[in-house]
């Protein structure tokens, strides 16, 4: 981050940018707030009111029926846990709006467990990503329509009446369709949760190099150290266009820095039962979970999992993205996931295998052919009338341009995506929309266009 930094009192400046020290906190960030929920709901087990206490304040929210029979296949190993953070204003005296129609989220993380339970690889979702919202149930018994926005209007969707297991099946729909990655459990944690932990603590140090001033935050801090709890603590995570580069990229780098810094001093006081009480208080208060984990004995667990794995072995990462713009011109608002980069990164979690931050940057570096630079016949081989034209309709919402649509000669039993010379890089780069489709090359393409032929097993167009 570009302009601050933050630290729990005390304790020395997180190293600059690029260095691994800061990666090494991160790492230690999750690791930290396992032990310190480990060790406090260990000692809660032998009091029955305590146990009971904060037990009784988690919310269980059944999403299997939201969630439909189309879903990925069980990782190979290990478990996923979508961790969504919940834009409730609910408490909160009407800082950062009131009287919202639907319920927002803010943050959306995937952390995956693996197997061994050696390793954890935690990956945060730019809040910004342009993907395919499938349908989802509402709540009132309507059905909302499949299309493409940003990855956080699927918790939107889906809690447009207020219904919390909506939401939560909406998101983890959009993810699963996405990544092709099965969701074991999730997790909500509203803002009441956040600030409740924070206070409880007395605060949080930040240390900004220069004033920050942001009117839809609700921020105005001078420059240098000082702590901040409630409504500063929100805004100062939440904050993004006075703050570094105005990204939801920066954004959250800045919330997991934030979260080192609230974990490391929650360590500190491991052993002040009212701070760390009401720390875990306002934690389990503002948390909704899936029926398995809704209770201490198994956030206990999965806690005491994560705090046995050794620092080096929690791995904080981001989908690899870029602008836009370079698909869709105009578009300076959203990011595309980086297809390679990404679905190797997806691949790794479905298969239970460590991803390290440098692998995948060096995956990142080279883009695909822009979807603009990329002609598309498309042509339906099923015996399902429209097909063609709703599968080019997607493509070319993705910035892929569609040379033209039709019926194929023939009634195909799979899907096919071939190529003519000199196009193998952009098959590549459509074949990346289109999971498990392996494009090849053909003689009777068109020149300078690829030709889509869709069978009955054509795939879900992703991204």
């Amino acid at each position: 981050m570009n302009a601050a930094t933050m630290r729990p009192r005390g304790r020395p400046a997180p190293s600059p940018r690029g260095r691994p020290g800061r990666w090494d906190q991160y790492r230690r960030a999750g690791r930290w707030l396992a032990l310190a929920a480990a060790l406090v709901l260990g000692t809660a087990a032998a009091g029955g009111w305590f146990y009971s206490a904060l037990s009784g304040n988690i919310h269980g929210a059944g999403v299997d029926d939201a969630l439909g029979d189309n879903r990925p296949r069980a990782t190979q190993g290990g478990e996923n846990v979508l961790i969504i953070g919940s834009d409730s204003r609910a408490g909160l005296g009407g800082a950062f709006g009131e009287n919202l129609t639907t319920m927002q989220s803010d943050t959306l993380m995937l952390l995956h467990i693996g197997g061994s339970g050696e390793w954890a690889t935690v990956v945060s979702f730019p809040r910004d990503s342009w993907v395919r919202i499938p349908s989802c149930r509402q709540g009132d018994g309507a059905v909302s329509t499949p299309h493409h926005f940003k990855i956080n209007e699927a918790f939107a969707i889906g809690g447009s009446t207020g219904d919390t297991a909506n939401a939560a099946a909406c998101a983890i729909k959009t993810v699963e369709q996405n990544t092709r990655v099965r969701v074991d459990h999730f997790m909500i944690v509203d803002f009441r949760g956040f600030t409740g932990m924070v206070d409880a603590l007395g605060g949080v140090e930040v240390c900004p190099r220069l004033p920050i001033h942001d009117k839809k935050a609700h921020l105005d801090l001078r420059a240098g150290c000082q702590t901040v709890k409630n409504e500063q603590a929100l805004g100062y995570v939440r904050a993004r266009y006075s703050l570094g580069d105005g990204t939801d990229i920066g954004r959250i780098g800045r919330q997991q820095e934030f979260m080192r810094a609230l974990a490391a001093k929650a360590r500190a006081q491991l052993y002040q039962p009212r701070a760390l009480y009401g720390f875990l208080d306002a934690a389990t208060e503002s948390l909704t979970t899936d029926p398995e984990l809704a209770g201490l004995e198994p956030l206990y667990n999965l806690a005491s999992g994560i705090k046995r794995m050794p620092a080096e072995r929690i791995t904080f990462l981001t989908v690899p993205n870029y602008p836009r713009a370079r698909d869709v011109p105009g578009d300076t608002a959203n990011v595309v996931w980086h297809p390679p980069a990404a679905q190797q990164l997806f691949n790794a979690l479905m298969n239970d295998r460590e991803m390290s931050r440098s692998r995948l940057l060096k995956a990142a570096e080279q883009l695909p052919p822009a979807a603009g630079t990329v002609q598309v016949t498309v042509l339906n081989g099923t015996d399902v009338p429209g097909k063609a034209r709703e599968t080019a309709e997607r493509l070319r919402a993705l910035g892929f341009r569609i040379n033209a649509t039709g019926n194929a000669p023939a009634a195909a039993g799979r899907s096919t995506l071939t190529y003519p010379e000199g196009l193998a890089e952009q098959a590549r780069s459509l074949a990346t929309r289109l999971p498990g489709l392996d494009p090849a090359p053909s003689e009777g393409t068109k020149p300078g266009t690829l030709t889509l032929t869709i069978g009955p097993d054509l795939p879900d167009v992703t991204g």
